[in-house]
């Protein structure tokens, strides 16, 4: 497997809004073009928050845990359709409400992305598709001692130090 190197992305402004078009190929080449990606991050009853692992075959930051879903949102789409889509994708999960926590930039050498991240809470089956190398729940304090330590992703210590260190309710 690997990513659709021809896939079209919306280049959007920071407020989201569409300003041109570009494929995955020409925004992951580091021309820093925005575009918008749905992050949600899933919480059981417990607080335990749920991570996937990225397989070995992925472009972006292979075999590493990151944030459960996560998924660019395609020409032609919402947020709310995006990230509706990524969950079943991604996760099997169809019924969920999801609550946004905040967009914001993030940048990387290779890329810019717009993150819409939001937060439901799931205790539900959870069916890992073939695109992830699975996942599972963490405590939020085995999330913390794997902070800094090339485990999880540069993006979700990031999102994760922003919205549920910072004293973002959970």
């Amino acid at each position: 497997m690997k990513d659709n190197n021809k896939e079209m992305f919306p280049v959007v402004d920071e407020e989201g809004n569409i300003i041109g078009a570009a494929t995955r190929g020409e925004c992951h080449s580091g021309s820093k073009l925005l575009h918008p990606v749905v992050h949600l991050h899933v919480f059981n009853s417990k607080g335990e928050l749920y991570l996937q692992k990225r397989p070995e075959w992925k472009d972006i930051q292979p075999g590493k845990w990151d944030t459960a879903v996560g998924g660019h949102i395609d020409l032609g789409e919402s947020v709310e359709m995006a990230l509706k889509r990524e969950a079943r994708e991604e996760l099997g999960i169809e019924d969920f409400t999801p609550q946004l926590l905040k967009h914001y930039v993030f940048e990387s050498d290779r890329e810019k992305e717009l993150v819409f991240a939001h937060k439901t809470v799931y205790d539900g089956p959870i069916s890992p598709s073939k695109e992830l190398d699975g996942g599972q729940f963490w405590t939020l304090q085995d999330i913390k001692d794997a902070l800094g330590k090339g485990i999880l992703t540069p993006n979700f210590e990031r999102e994760f130090k922003i919205l549920f260190e910072a004293g973002q309710s959970i």
